[in-house]
């Protein structure tokens, strides 16, 4: 299949993994950052370790961010997994209200500086409240995530927090990611107006539904409420829809399982100047394992060669 023609773009649910040779962006460029949202279980982080090269290349990623509180069997992190992300591509990983489900990735919290706990849990909780992380162009890139309040289990303000990690992060560092992990669309919102202009992104996570509501506000601040679930969807937000419809009917309790089928990568990629800091742009993307399989068919396949002719 051959590359699009300059300037022209697929649309979000039409990604066929196309390659494109990855340019020598430099310093001055518009820098491109994907935040792929919650990582579900297995299937989640094999779509990941099979499709990310790819869509790095093909994008012409800098910088790629994901959420992976849930890649160890639906809940949780292990050592093992981290590592596996980290070699796939993926440049940090940030973490949520199932952050210490697994109590083997507290050394890698205290230890790599690519991870980030939310910065709303208390000094005391292993990790780190943000990190800079340099992209493929050379800029330096702050990350942090905080837990929401609403539906959620009891943390500090993160409204507080964010102006406290704000003023931790050097000036001229002007390229900030917050994930904003958090259940009510409507606190989304609210902390993207209140980081607006002050953070290059406010993107959400945690709910596993990606939402519509993708858009850059006055200041410069890109912002989404929830970027969607990297997992299975044919599934309750990744879990065995049986498993789910038993225990909602019947209310005896059963271990939801993570499910199988129809698994996607969901995700959001943001450009941002890289001199004030500002979003440029928004985008959501849409992975599936099929067209995933499709790709690495083809690229299997040996390439047709015409015969041999004998000289005149």
């Amino acid at each position: 299949m051959p590359p699009l023609p300059a300037g022209c773009r697929e649309t979000a649910d039409d990604f066929r993994l196309i390659r494109f040779p990855h340019s020598q962006r430099g310093l001055d460029t518009a820098v491109k950052v994907l935040l792929i949202g919650d990582i579900v279980g297995k299937p989640g982080k094999k779509l990941v370790l099979r499709a990310l090269r790819e869509l790095r290349m093909r994008e012409q990623i800098d910088l790629v961010v994901a959420n992976a509180e849930n890649a160890a069997g639906g809940s949780g992190l292990t050592p093992k997994i981290y590592r596996e992300l980290i070699a796939a591509g993926v440049d940090c990983i940030t973490m949520g209200d199932h952050i210490y489900r697994r109590r083997e990735i507290d050394e890698v919290l205290q230890t790599e500086p690519n991870i980030v706990k939310p910065a709303n849990f208390p000094d005391q909780a292993p990790g780190r409240n943000w990190t800079t992380v340099t992209a493929a162009n050379g800029r330096e890139v702050a990350v942090f995530s905080l837990l929401g309040r609403l539906f959620m289990r009891p943390v500090d303000c993160p409204w507080t927090r964010a102006d406290q990690v704000l003023k931790e992060i050097p000036d001229d560092v002007p390229i900030r990611l917050l994930d904003f992990h958090a259940e009510a669309t409507s606190e989304k919102q609210l902390m993207g107006r209140y980081l607006d202009g002050r953070v290059s992104a406010v993107l959400g996570t945690h709910t596993h539904v990606a939402t519509a509501d993708e858009t850059i506000l006055p200041g410069g601040t890109a912002f989404q409420s929830d970027v969607g679930m990297t997992g299975p969807f044919y599934s309750i937000i990744g879990r065995d829809i049986q498993r789910v419809t038993y225990t909602t009917l019947t209310f005896r309790p059963t271990f939801f399982q993570v499910a199988k089928e129809d698994v996607r990568i969901g995700a959001t990629l943001v450009e941002i100047d890289p001199e004030t800091g500002r979003a440029t742009g928004i985008r959501r993307i849409v992975v599936r394992q099929s067209e995933v399989e499709a790709f690495e068919q083809a690229e299997s396949t040996p390439a047709l060669t015409s015969p041999k002719q004998d000289a005149v």
